[in-house]
């Protein structure tokens, strides 16, 4: 897996952050030293993959980048005559993604799918993910995708949620970043990586408060949103249909 260098040089002008060959080439490292509990996440998507994933029906990962979420439902699905739908934008990343899928013998058929998650139509899901994609997604967009992905599921179905969220309190707020920026050092980020990241993500990522997300995921009809897992300011719920 190759490091992620690529804000260690300092930069007189920091551009927006592109998911390009270049972030591709080290995402594996980027996500893991950025994202507290990442591996978590990955497990639990394997479990839940094994109890909800119905019979004949249909999983999506929505923003899949380099198939993570998707070798964990392949890895763990039990159920039969069932297809996964990975979607990402980035045609680098979904290179690698293809890559890294084929080092495993997977018994369930993978359709790599180069598009706009929005453009997506999502028909028989039975179980559909998002980790860490929504928040990259313009916050006046979310509800109508939303309400898609819940259109397109099935009774008993699943929605796996994953983001970076904000707090109300801006003290509140202040101590996870500060706390999330603690966690990026300890994994060998410098202080002007953070800080160049940051400038570079700060319009990309757009997060909300947890109640945003409930909210949300209520207003579209699902019955039951439970939040599962969280470290610092990243979280991860399940909504169920």
């Amino acid at each position: 897996m190759a490091r992620d260098d690529i804000y260690q040089d300092e930069r007189s002008t920091v551009g927006k952050f592109t998911f390009d060959e270049q972030v591709a080439d080290v995402f594996g490292d980027m996500i893991n030293r950025s994202v507290p509990g990442y591996a978590a996440t990955l497990k639990q998507i394997g479990t839940l993959a094994a109890h909800y994933v119905q019979d004949e029906s249909a999983c999506y990962d929505l923003g899949c980048s380099l198939g993570a979420s998707t070798l964990a439902m392949a890895q763990h699905i039990r159920a039969s005559n069932c297809e996964i739908i990975a979607v990402d934008n980035a045609e680098a990343m979904l290179d690698r993604c293809r890559q890294q899928l084929a080092e495993y013998e997977l018994s369930v058929p993978i359709d790599l799918v180069c598009a706009d998650i929005r453009d997506i139509s999502i028909s028989r899901a039975s179980m559909v993910v998002m980790n860490f994609t929504l928040q990259f997604i313009p916050v006046d967009e979310r509800d109508a995708l939303i309400k898609t992905i819940y259109q397109g599921m099935i009774p008993g179905g699943i929605l796996v949620i994953s983001e970076k969220f904000k707090l109300d309190d801006a003290d509140a707020d202040a101590f996870m970043i500060d706390m999330h920026h603690a966690f990026k050092k300890e994994n060998g980020y410098s202080d002007l990586e953070i800080s160049q990241k940051r400038s570079a993500i700060e319009d990309v990522l757009i997060p909300e408060t947890i109640d945003t997300h409930h909210g949300r995921l209520r207003e579209a009809g699902f019955a039951h949103v439970e939040q599962w897992f969280q470290c610092f300011n990243f979280m991860s719920m399940v909504a169920r249909k």
